[in-house]
C-alpha cells in the first residue's frame, strides 16, 4: 500500500508556459482507481441485469439471495433502491465507469489541473455518502444485506480515501503539515477503519446469524 500513497511517486507538477499547475497520480495510484471503479461496475452490471430479470419475473430469485439477511431481492424491490427515480445500479455503471477511465489515464501518464482532481474528490465524496445512506436503509430500515452491493461500498471508500489523500498530499486540499505526512505514510489506515466500523455495525446487528 505504501506505494500508492508515496508523495515521491507523483510526477513532477507542469508549470509556466504549459499554462496551469498539472499533476498526475503515480501507476499504483493509477491502478488503485481502475481495479476499485471496475469493481463498482461489476457489482453495478451484475444488479441492474437482475434487477431487469426481476421486473420481468416477479419470482425471479437473484443468486446473490443466500439467506433471510443476504437477500438482495428484498433490496432491489426496495424504495431505497431506486432514489432518483431509476435503479440505483444505473447511475454506478456510469459514476464507476468515469473511475476506471481517470484511473486508466492516470496509468497512461496523464496529467491533470487542481480543479479535475477536487471534481473527482467531490464525486467520492457524494459517493461514500450515498453507500453511507444505503447502509444505514439497509442495516436499520430494509434488514437485509446484498453482497454486490457491499463489494461496492467497499470499491467507493477505498477510492474515495486514496483520491482524499491525494489532494491533500499534493495541497490540492489545505491541511496542516501533520496531516499530510500522516497521508503520506498511513492512508491504508483510513479506508481499513472504515471498512472495519461498517463490518462491526453488521455483525452488532445479526451477529452469528448471518451465516445461519
Amino acid at each position: 500500500m505504501s506505494s500508492m500513497t508515496t508523495v515521491h511517486d507523483v510526477p513532477a507538477p507542469r508549470t509556466g508556459d504549459d499554462g496551469p499547475r498539472r499533476t498526475g497520480g503515480s501507476r499504483g495510484f493509477g491502478v488503485l482507481l481502475a481495479i476499485t471503479g471496475a469493481l463498482g461496475v461489476l457489482a453495478s452490471w451484475i444488479i441492474t441485469l437482475d434487477k431487469f430479470h426481476l421486473l420481468e419475473d416477479p419470482d425471479f430469485t437473484p443468486a446473490c439471495s443466500l439467506n433471510p439477511i443476504f437477500s438482495c431481492k428484498n433490496i432491489m424491490e426496495s424504495d431505497q433502491a431506486s432514489v432518483f427515480g431509476f435503479p440505483n445500479p444505473m447511475l454506478g455503471l456510469v459514476t464507476y465507469g468515469i473511475v476506471v477511465c481517470v484511473g486508466m489515464s492516470v496509468i497512461a501518464g496523464a496529467r491533470f489541473p487542481r480543479w479535475y482532481w477536487l471534481t473527482l474528490n467531490a464525486g467520492t465524496l457524494f459517493g461514500v455518502g450515498f453507500c453511507t445512506w444505503l447502509m444505514i436503509q439497509s442495516l436499520y430500515e430494509i434488514h437485509r444485506l446484498c453482497l454486490w452491493c457491499m463489494l461496492a461500498w467497499v470499491a467507493t471508500i477505498v477510492m474515495f480515501w486514496y483520491v482524499t489523500s491525494f489532494n491533500v498530499r499534493n495541497g490540492f486540499l489545505p491541511a496542516p503539515k501533520g496531516l499530510r505526512t500522516f497521508f503520506d505514510e498511513f492512508t491504508w489506515v483510513l479506508p481499513v477503519v472504515h471498512i472495519g466500523v461498517v463490518a462491526i455495525l453488521i455483525f452488532s446487528r445479526w451477529g452469528s446469524a448471518l451465516w445461519a
